[in-house]
């Protein structure tokens, strides 16, 4: 079945923040109003910063939300290169956010990434139904040479279909993050993306010949319409 898309461009960055943190708002709400808890996963990286803090106060009752990261970099939680760092520092400051269950992924204090993949597919397992693990919304981002999570062109982790969660390696550094099946598997997937050296990556994804090994962002195949919320620059729109 091939994905459908749906773009939406945002007028600027403060625009493309407000957009993405209303969005996830509503797919909680949504979850919440069926069930008794919502699960969400979260990208990293710079983009979203601005888009968490505006969804940390946002009111919701964060008390019945698991919040995850789609991936994470093997380094320590206190690192700034850590995303969970950067949740806590945006989300979870926030005066409604903080009351969010936020699941980091077992690091450091295991031997090593292979070790910290599999406790991550243990506690998505336990946390959220289906298998694969279906989560309510999953916000991933797009690197310029195409990966989404720590899915990077040429990894083993792109054909990894039998767990939940995997090893890998790119720029530079060991990460951990979510395989395609979960990712896939979402009840809603947004991709937000940001900058002009998005645009290729952001047209290939779009493309419906292109394929996961130049693209890995491809292999995120979810039954319903992917939202692709997008800045100017990325999508290639000269601003008035």
């Amino acid at each position: 079945m091939m994905t459908t898309y749906k773009l939406e461009i945002a007028l600027d960055q403060n625009d493309l923040a407000r957009r993405a943190s209303q969005i996830i708002a509503t797919y909680i709400d949504l979850a919440l109003d069926q069930r008794e808890r919502a699960q969400i996963a979260l990208s990293g990286g710079s983009t979203p910063a601005a888009t968490y803090k505006l969804l940390g106060q946002e009111h919701l009752p964060w008390d019945r939300v698991d919040v995850f990261l789609g991936d994470e970099r093997w380094v320590d939680l206190s690192d700034g290169l850590s995303n969970s760092s950067m949740i806590r520092k945006t989300l979870l400051t926030g005066s409604q956010g903080s009351g969010a269950k936020f699941h980091t992924v077992p690091l450091t204090e295991l031997t090593g990434p292979a070790d910290s993949a599999k406790e991550l597919a243990r506690l998505v397992e336990k946390t959220c139904v289906g298998s694969p693990p279906v989560f309510d919304l999953i916000l991933l981002g797009l690197g310029e040479d195409g990966h989404t999570a720590s899915l990077f062109p040429g990894s083993d982790a792109l054909n990894e279909n039998d767990k939940w969660a995997t090893e890998s390696y790119g720029n530079g550094m060991s990460r951990i993050t979510l395989t395609a099946p979960v990712l896939s598997s979402a009840r809603k997937v947004v991709f937000l993306v940001s900058g002009a050296g998005k645009q290729q990556a952001l047209k290939r994804l779009l493309d419906p010949k292109e394929t996961f090994n130049r693209t890995p962002a491809c292999l995120v195949k979810p039954r319903s319409e992917v939202l692709v919320l997008s800045d100017k620059a990325a999508a290639g729109v000269t601003s008035d």
